[in-house]
């Protein structure tokens, strides 16, 4: 090895041993405050949140409800649901893309080799030299530009892992959604059933006034066209409940046949649950995390365009015997041979692409802090429709709770008016269609009380299962 080479290595170790840091992406309150300059957050409580706890949000929401069969629905489209499997494939990505961009700091390493003779026989037989050579390459990371790279995909790589820790939220989410609303429509298409069946009633009675001259016949057509808007409003409920049940069905991963078995009755809204502050939502919430660190990897795109504006070193080595029935090899060469080198590429001008690719990944990284902003902003409004949604269907719940309690009593309060006379079948049967409405409305609302409990859960940032040591 020459003086120089060895001068040139000896610069380069040094380099690499006292080299340039990378330097690390802006700390999440430092993010937050770019990105959201008129937004302040600090330790101000929830707006709509008056009644809640500001205490840490907790896991494990899906137990809450206490059914084992939502329980096992959602197991099984963790399992089986397609999304899902795509974004875990987005993750082995992910990891995948790591790995290379690890690689490419460790030093590389291969073996050549090539052969034949006079007569061919297996070998290249274009070749006069038989020779097996194992070579080394390193590129020095002086700049830190395969360090940038590297930091890039390792953000790229926690950011899909937070998207697919959120779409495993949101599946359990629209499981348990679409889980309520079966059970609803199922309720609700019973009711529309006893419904009809009081129509179909009213109008007999309509029939019989009018054969005895007590009714007319616009009586007996209004009791018909009663009974048959009826009809068609059960028809509409029976074919909302099927659609209800494919589209669970598909949730979970199950041929739509409409065919799963929804509970009895709708269960009971949860109590009061915690719900943290603003800021702690956006630490913990998963789709703000997946925007957070592609902020980051954008911040060590542009470090890795910007070293890729300085020289680069790179290192080689080479070890092997060489043989030839046709060339004659010099007496004095030694074999087998090695050697070391070192090679300098320095980018000089390039007609501005450097200068260019540098800006794209400046704006680049401008796009990523915007899109945390959205993010960011769009999930606080989540929580905080959630939480005002949820304060509203309280109150419509006990109000129609207590408008059915009040029909049940007018029905019975009719019903016995008829057994002692005072009232006849018409009016029972009618007080009976006002009772099951107001049945069917309280199901609607409670539904929804149900649905928006879990889109406050969701919104939050908690998760469906008990956290993970």
């Amino acid at each position: 090895m020459s003086n120089g080479v060895r001068s040139l290595v000896a610069l380069t170790i040094a380099t690499v041993l006292t080299g340039c840091a990378v330097k690390a992406p802006p700390p999440a309150e430092e993010m937050r405050k770019e990105a959201l300059p008129n937004v302040v957050l600090d330790q101000r409580p929830w707006a709509a949140g008056a009644g809640w706890s500001a205490d840490p949000v907790q896991e494990n929401w899906l137990h809450t409800f206490n059914d084992p069969q939502l329980d096992a629905l959602v197991q099984e489209a963790i399992a089986h649901n397609p999304d899902l499997r795509v974004a875990g494939a987005r993750v082995e990505q992910a990891a995948q893309s790591l790995i290379i961009a690890q690689g490419a700091l460790r030093p590389q390493l291969g073996i050549f080799g090539t052969g034949g003779g006079k007569t061919g026989g297996g070998g290249d037989s274009s070749s006069a030299l038989q020779a097996i050579m194992l070579f080394a390459s390193w590129e020095l990371d002086l700049w830190g530009r395969l360090r940038y790279a590297r930091n890039a995909a390792e953000q790229d790589m926690l950011s899909v892992q937070a998207d697919l820790q959120f779409a495993r939220q949101s599946l359990a989410a629209s499981v348990a959604k679409a889980w309520f609303t079966a059970t609803q429509l199922t309720l609700n298409a019973a009711i529309a059933r006893d419904m009809v069946q009081s129509a179909n009633q009213l109008t007999s009675l309509a029939q019989d006034r009018e054969r005895v001259g007590a009714g007319t016949d616009a009586d007996t057509s209004m009791a018909r066209a009663n009974a048959k808007e009826l009809e068609a409003s059960q028809q509409q409920i029976d074919l909302a409940r099927s659609q209800a049940l494919r589209a669970l069905e598909l949730l979970v991963g199950r041929y739509p046949a409409a065919e799963v078995q929804t509970r009895a009755d709708l269960l009971a809204v949860p109590g009061p649950i915690t719900a943290g502050i603003p800021l702690q939502m956006l630490e913990r919430r998963p789709d703000v995390i997946a925007a957070e660190r592609r902020v980051a990897a954008a911040f060590n795109r542009v470090g890795e365009a910007k070293a890729a504006r300085l020289p680069a070193i790179t290192l080689s080595g080479n070890f092997g015997a060489f043989e030839s029935e046709i060339l004659t090899i010099k007496e004095d060469f030694e074999n087998p041979a090695g050697g070391f080198g070192a090679r300098l590429l320095a980018p000089l001008y390039q007609g501005g692409a450097i200068t260019g690719k540098v800006q794209i990944r400046t704006l680049q990284q401008k796009e990523a802090i915007a899109d945390y902003a959205r993010v960011s902003l769009r999930a606080i409004g989540d929580v905080e429709n959630a939480l005002a949604t949820s304060a509203s269907l309280a109150a419509r719940s006990a109000l129609l709770s207590d408008a059915l309690n009040e029909r049940t009593r007018a029905l019975e309060l009719t019903e016995t008016q008829f057994k002692i006379g005072r009232a006849d079948r018409r009016a029972v049967e009618q007080q009976r269609i006002n009772m099951q409405n107001a049945r069917i409305a309280l199901h609607n609302v409670r539904t929804d009380e149900l649905a928006g409990r879990v889109n406050l859960h969701l919104a939050l940032g908690g998760n469906f299962a008990p956290a993970t040591p």
